[in-house]
């Protein structure tokens, strides 16, 4: 591991964060019929998918996974990307996932996305917020607000078995 990182969540850690969170979408949702999670590509949507198997093994209600892609750099000029039909949305409480919370950029764009939809319940989550929001975004389910620099970096890293949180 280089110096310049810091372990800021072990993997034990991260998995503990995404119980907790898992437990309170079912608790603020568990008479939903169908809960939709909808991760943003690419770490927010790998996010997404472990929530989505810890709320299968906690919820009855049907959970239906869903990645969203759009172009971080330059979401104005990207309509967005569901890899689910739209239609899908309709009447449904929504999950907007992302790994972490850093201007807010991402997440703003996302849930701009979604509204075009007629969407029963949106809320969103996230593993980190760094307390360094740009845009007007509230996070519902947050695993570890961190106040950073605006220099420092926070990065994700999945591997087969782990995800772990640095700081650089």
């Amino acid at each position: 591991m280089p110096q310049n990182k810091i372990l800021i969540l072990n993997s034990q850690q991260v998995y503990q964060k995404i119980n907790r969170i898992s437990y309170q979408i079912y608790e603020d949702n568990y008479s939903e019929n169908e809960i939709i999670i909808v991760g943003i590509a690419n770490k927010g949507y790998l996010l997404a998918t472990k929530l989505v198997e810890q709320l299968k093994k906690i919820s009855k209600c049907k959970i239906t996974l869903a990645k969203l892609t759009i172009n971080k750099n330059n979401p104005i000029d990207n309509n967005g990307k569901l890899d689910i039909s739209p239609y899908q949305l309709t009447d449904k409480v929504i999950i907007l996932v992302d790994d972490v919370l850093n201007s807010g950029k991402a997440l703003i764009y996302g849930v701009k996305y979604l509204l075009d939809f007629p969407i029963k319940k949106m809320s969103t989550a996230v593993l980190v917020d760094r307390n360094h929001k740009k845009y007007p975004i509230g996070t519902h389910y947050v695993g570890l607000s961190l106040s950073t620099t605006l220099q420092n970096h926070i990065s994700l890293e999945f591997n087969k078995a782990e995800i772990t949180a640095f700081l650089n």
